[in-house]
């Protein structure tokens, strides 16, 4: 029998056992995972979704937790430390009865030497999670003064004391129930002649095209030694003996002659090379893009540009914010993630921002934002709140952000480090930053200086943006509405209920937020509501609508534009439909300013729950009808309708964001109610690459009473779509029904189901629903009389042989007509 070496790393994940403190609870939990997950699946909770299921489970996080577990280890001698990464939050770790760690800050890695604590044999790890709320409000009675925090968006106080996710607390999109556990690494290791840190890389990019890539991996060693260090790119390997004690930093400088560049996804490939750093019981991988990014903000006649310049070409951005996938970590997984993801790159971004009150996410998420050419716009997780500027916190945030930076500074997709989520707006919310505001503008100073300095540190020549929004650099003034210069965060259109015209009062130059409710889709809202509870004002769905007076702007938008839908399953529908012409207002006429606006980020991607929300996906991964909309006005060629101020005038904007001249044969026409097109005109346009122009122009009048217009585009590159403009609301149109007909067949080799749809008459935002999970190739279309549309359904999981999902479709007529 072969003899196997000592074990030198120990995965400590897996089943452990799962206490209250006071011991009256006993379980199991797996880790990584979150323990109310761990206390519903030993159904010790109902399930916190479902209902009103989190008003019951309040108390979870109100106790103090404890999780142990035993290891064997045959042989302690030696350095042994413990390796340790997104433990949520206030939690002291245990070996053998021996304190090993005081942790305070989910965003950062420990690695505690446990050394003395060790025996051969059997030993055993403790972690005893304490009651965050407690905690939270044991600090806040500590600081010098008082810090508000936002109370709209967190029913559970004092969040703003604790480096952990700030949406835990609550939000006006989340469940509030402050869940904690570990999600990350928890390993015991030995610690040979040195270990990996970190690995950073820079790019330097030569005139001669050619590209410098220096590699600086960062050491450890408790006790002097020579190190055998590997470092190996694109073919070449090579190795280097270091002398090593305590931190030392390792620098290789590869030379790239032809490199591949990569590219946000549309722009060009999303080129990657794997770079190894390797010790003898270590190795460090990381995918490397290599490319050039600027942040443009030289001043112009509007006030000053914001736009991202990747290979030495301006990109326009076209994305989405992105919150946690789960509220709750065991309920997430790396493959939800990437379904998310997909579908934000089918939706055709660019770009996601990852918003400041949630996670620095793990190492797969930005892997496949590389690989996807997603851009990463990448907040600090401080959010709309004010947070303490004492000396202890701040230096806790240094490391937190020496950390992040360094962990995920190579990969191409980050594109901004920017310090935090609306904290410059959050000085006007509270009565106490009101009356002073000198005092809490210097203690917010203090925490952005602080992450700005460490950002550089850690990584110099870093983008770096203060706060969104933010006008510029140390300016505090309203980027809600000021739109000359930075980035803009509107919501006067949702928040202040104005009309969906109203997003073409203002010219953003970067417009990073901006949103509009609609409920989450009928198939997940079953998920969480009985029968009994498909009415808006049901406690139920009240309750998981987190946004004050969120149920009434989304019902007092529909008597703005629409008549009132016939039952509930219509209003869910039409929340979706009204959600998405609120997004493609915004888009369609920022996209047409450009390049005075170069990028257009919504809120949001996802959500964290089922809940009625601004997002574009149902939780669950399903596109809302929104999301289909966004796939068209997000296209990097495409054509809208925009009215002039005045209203007498309607321009066709042709928006080209590819590399080359387009050509486009524009279709105009009218369509009456009973679903007749008649023609207009005909349009041939030209846009220069990455511009936009006027394609066409028309008078109002040319639209007869009881029509509506229509446009049909194709491209020179293949792209191609269609489109509609309401002169007026869609309320005032005296509908005629769509008579639709619909086939279904199964296609044997793909597992998908082709769907025919034939309308007889007008019919406007088709939609069809499953309760079988998957997605549609296209949807929420138009057809006018005699036309066809062919849909592909391909479920998420593979259907019954022979057993066809029972579609339902909906449309604007049938909606808002009991026939």
């Amino acid at each position: 029998m072969t003899q196997q070496p000592p074990l030198s790393s120990i995965d400590l994940s897996g089943s452990w056992q799962l206490t209250s403190v006071d011991g009256e609870i006993r379980s199991v939990i797996t880790l990584p995972g979150d323990v109310h997950t761990a206390l519903y699946r030993a159904s010790l909770i109902p399930e916190p979704y479902f209902g009103r299921n989190e008003e019951k489970v309040q108390w979870v996080a109100e106790r103090e937790w404890a999780v142990e577990r035993s290891f064997t280890l045959h042989d302690a001698e030696g350095d042994w430390y413990l390796d340790v990464d997104y433990l949520d939050t206030v939690a002291s770790i245990y070996v053998n009865g021996f304190l090993a760690l005081e942790a305070d800050n989910s965003f950062r890695r420990y690695r505690p030497d446990v050394s003395s604590m060790l025996k051969s044999g059997d030993n055993v790890i403790r972690i005893v999670f304490a009651s965050n709320p407690a905690v939270g409000a044991e600090r806040q009675k500590k600081q010098p003064f008082y810090i508000p925090y936002s109370t709209g968006n967190s029913p559970i106080p004092d969040g703003n004391m604790l480096r952990k996710p700030q949406c835990h607390f609550g939000w006006d999109w989340n469940i509030a129930i402050a869940p904690f556990g570990l999600y990350g690494t928890v390993a015991l290791k030995k610690l040979e002649t040195a270990r990996i840190e970190h690995v950073v890389t820079r790019q330097v990019h030569n005139n001669d095209g050619s590209v410098d890539l220096t590699v600086t991996a960062s050491l450890f060693s408790k006790h002097a030694g020579v190190a055998q260090i590997y470092f190996e790119f694109d073919g070449e390997r090579v190795r280097l003996d270091v002398g090593v004690k305590g931190e030392t930093d390792v620098n290789y400088l590869f030379h790239i002659d032809e490199p591949r560049l990569w590219w946000p996804s549309g722009s060009g490939e999303q080129a990657l090379y794997t770079l190894s750093v390797e010790l003898s019981d270590e190795v460090v991988t990381r995918q490397i893009g290599l490319r050039t990014i600027e942040l443009i903000t030289t001043p112009d006649a509007a006030g000053a540009r914001f736009a991202f310049r990747i290979n030495g070409r301006e990109i326009f951005c076209r994305g989405a914010n992105w919150i946690p996938a789960d509220a709750l970590y065991s309920l997430s997984s790396p493959e939800k993630t990437e379904d998310l993801l997909q579908s934000a790159k089918a939706a055709n971004m660019n770009m996601i921002r990852v918003w400041g009150g949630g996670f620095y996410e793990q190492d797969h998420f930005y892997d496949l934002c590389d690989r996807l050419g997603l851009l990463v716009w990448q907040d600090f997780m401080f959010a709309c709140n004010l947070y303490p500027s004492a000396e202890d916190f701040l230096d806790n945030v240094a490391i937190e952000v020496d950390y992040q930076v360094r962990r995920l500074s190579s990969h191409p997709s980050i594109a901004l480090w920017c310090g935090d989520n609306e904290l410059v707006g959050a000085l006007t919310w509270f009565e106490e930053s009101r009356k002073d505001r000198d005092r809490y503008l210097v203690s917010y100073d203090r925490l952005n200086r602080t992450i700005e300095q460490a950002v550089k540190k850690a990584l110099p020549g870093a983008l770096w943006w203060p706060s969104s929004p933010a006008s510029g650099y140390l300016d505090f003034g309203d980027a809600w509405h000021a739109d000359g210069a930075g980035d803009m965060h509107y919501w006067s259109v949702w928040h202040e209920n104005k009309s969906f015209d109203n997003y073409r009062t203002v010219r953003p130059r970067f417009c990073s937020e901006f949103g509009f409710q609609s409920y989450t889709s009928l198939p997940v809202i079953r998920t969480y509501a009985e029968e009994k509870d498909m009415n808006i004002a049901s406690p139920v769905m009240e309750l998981h609508q987190k946004n004050a007076g969120g149920n009434e702007r989304i019902a007092g938008t529909m008597f703005r534009y629409f008549r009132f839908p016939k039952d509930f399953p219509n209003f869910v529908y039409l929340s979706q439909i009204q959600q998405g012409l609120a997004i493609k207002t915004a888009v369609e006429y920022w996209r047409s300013l450009k390049p005075h606006c170069m990028g257009t980020i919504y809120w949001q991607l996802n959500d964290t729950w089922p809940v009625a929300s601004w997002s574009s996906l149902d939780y669950g991964g399903r596109w809302k009808a929104m999301h289909y909309l966004v796939k068209r006005f997000f296209q990097p060629v495409a054509v809208a309708a925009i009215p002039s101020e005045d209203g007498k005038t309607i321009r066709f904007s042709l928006v080209n964001d590819t590399l080359a001249d387009v050509s486009v044969d524009l279709s105009i026409s009218v369509l009456t109610m009973n679903g007749e097109r008649k023609h207009l005109k005909d349009v041939q346009a030209v846009c220069s690459p990455d511009a936009a122009v006027t394609a066409a122009t028309i008078d109002v009048a040319e639209i007869g009473e009881g029509t509506l217009l229509a446009w049909q585009f194709t491209a020179s590159n293949g792209m191609g779509g269609e489109g509609h403009y309401v002169n007026g609301t869609y309320k005032a149109l005296e509908l005629e029904p769509a008579g639709l007909t619909v086939t279904h067949e199964y296609v044997e080799a793909s597992g998908a189901v082709d769907i025919n749809v034939t309308a007889k008459g007008l019919a406007l935002f088709v939609m069809i629903e499953s309760e079988t999970d998957g997605k549609y190739s296209d949807n929420a279309f138009d057809l006018a009389a005699g036309e066809s549309r062919r849909i592909t359904f391909t479920p998420a999981h593979q259907l019954e042989r022979g057993k066809l999902p029972d579609f339902r479709f909906y449309d604007l007529h049938s909606c808002q007509s009991a026939d």
